[in-house]
């Protein structure tokens, strides 16, 4: 395979070498430069619209130091540069693409997956609610939490928004975990004075305290970072979401996330609740909260003005494709999303959504789109879940890639994780071929390794989290 952003030939390089001893989690200070052999995938561009969007470099050369990128490139073009003595780590026969980025994920629905329901409303009800309604026990937010983040590194994420409870206690217990292992991770306290059990409620007054006191404490703390997080319009009055806006103006440099527009009766809820304002986007608009890094999970049922003031204010969307066909919400519109110029992103939003990893989402996002009569390249979906997804969030020089200076969280996928995959691999005809299959035929098996800031924090077949005991199910 000659190195191109579209290309890809027969066969696989020569078999993968082993590792050395695994590297600890957790922060660290200087250490010297480590490198990767492999195939490699970044992006200059969305390759929807930029022909040579994708660089790929069959037989390239990652180098690695003090948890970010040195370089990255053809081996051939790197390997003269490396000091004597630098430990080469051979990935080759497998491909290291920048980490994984899910911009909507609810960590205390962890528990909830798969449960069943008629609908968004009635599914909230009957377990959202009672499930995040544990999260008083902080105990039990931290239990939640590590199981939470080993599923994340498990799946290739390494920078996700999270969506907490209301209580203080499991935001701290999220960023607490994710500190301890040196993540890039985006989360916050969910905001919700009304519409919701009293056991969940907080006040516009002490919601926004509790989120005034967690940006304090986490935001910008290593590699952590806050989002104000209103559930969704109809679970906070206007004066919570007034509150917000105010904190939102203060704090500059804070993610926003949302819900928006994600099922039909959700959206006449909103118009009946708000009376007088345009659209259900609209009222977060009033407010103060569309801006560069605000996301919104599902963004179905927007007209054209509201994906017209999505493109005005850098607001995202957070394409939840797993959740949507899961509840029946509905499909969302990449033509028009694209027309509008609207920044996109995808999503898991476990526990709505039926998976932990970004190649099952691609999965489904592909089969969301051609419904909608669109054709979602592989190549593009790899780099809304990477690149795409961190300019949209402003973390453009951050995350999301492998370019010079940026942190160095990537992924180290195995082509030959599964018979199948192996199979339907051997000889891709282009890089296309070869995405495509992880994307369709992919999900944590084939994640080989997962590395933060240049440290593996996750190995396949790794021990990892906890089987809760069982409860038994009533007559």
């Amino acid at each position: 395979m000659t190195d191109s952003a579209h290309t890809a030939q027969a066969g696989t390089p020569a078999p993968t070498g082993q590792s050395a001893k695994p590297a600890q989690s957790g922060k660290s200070g200087k250490s010297a430069p480590t490198a990767f052999r492999a195939s490699l995938l970044t992006f200059h561009g969305d390759p929807a619209h930029a022909p040579h969007g994708a660089v790929f470099h069959e037989d390239g050369l990652l180098i690695v130091e003090d948890g970010r990128v040195v370089a990255a490139d053809a081996y051939a073009a790197l390997a003269a540069r490396l000091a004597p003595g630098t430990p080469v780590e051979d990935r080759r026969g497998k491909l290291i693409v920048p980490g994984f980025i899910d911009t909507h994920i609810h960590y205390p629905q962890t528990d909830m997956i798969a449960s069943p329901a008629p609908g968004l409303l009635p599914w909230l009800d009957t377990y959202t609610f009672p499930t995040e309604r544990r999260f008083a026990d902080a105990n039990h937010a931290r239990d939640t939490a590590s199981f939470f983040v080993d599923e994340l590194l498990a799946c290739g994420t390494t920078t996700a928004l999270v969506y907490c409870t209301v209580h203080k206690a499991s935001a701290d217990a999220l960023f607490a975990e994710s500190d301890a292992r040196n993540l890039r991770m985006v989360a916050g306290k969910v905001l919700m004075d009304r519409h919701c059990p009293e056991f969940l409620r907080d006040t516009a007054q002490s919601g926004y305290d509790d989120s005034a006191e967690l940006i304090g404490r986490w935001h910008k703390r290593g590699r952590q970072m806050y989002a104000l997080t209103p559930r969704f319009a109809p679970t906070s009055t206007e004066a919570q979401l007034e509150a917000c806006g105010a904190l939102a103006k203060l704090h500059p440099d804070v993610f926003i996330q949302s819900h928006v527009a994600e099922n039909t009766d959700e959206v006449k809820w909103v118009a009946d609740l708000f009376p007088g304002h345009r659209s259900y986007l609209d009222v977060y608009d009033h407010y103060g909260l569309l801006r560069r890094r605000a996301v919104y999970g599902h963004c179905i049922y927007l007209d054209d003005e509201d994906r017209k003031r999505m493109a005005q204010t850098g607001a995202v969307a957070s394409h939840c494709p797993t959740s949507n066909l899961f509840l029946g919400s509905g499909l969302f519109d990449f033509d028009k999303a694209d027309s509008a110029g609207m920044p996109i992103a995808l999503a898991t939003d476990v526990g709505g959504g039926t998976s932990f990893s970004m190649l099952q989402t691609m999965n489904e996002a592909h089969k969301v789109a051609r419904l909608g009569g669109h054709h979602l390249t592989a190549t593009r979906m790899f780099w809304l879940a990477t690149a795409g997804a961190a300019e949209a969030l402003d973390l453009g020089d951050q995350v999301g890639t492998l370019k010079t200076g940026a942190e160095a969280d990537f992924v180290v996928l195995d082509p030959q994780a599964t018979p199948l995959l192996a199979r339907r691999t051997a000889r891709p005809e282009s890089l296309e071929e070869l995405l495509f299959a992880f994307a369709l035929l992919g999900d944590d098996r084939a994640v080989y390794e997962t590395y933060a800031a240049g440290k593996r924090v996750h190995r396949r077949g790794d021990a990892r989290g906890h089987v809760p005991g069982h409860a038994k199910i009533a007559a």
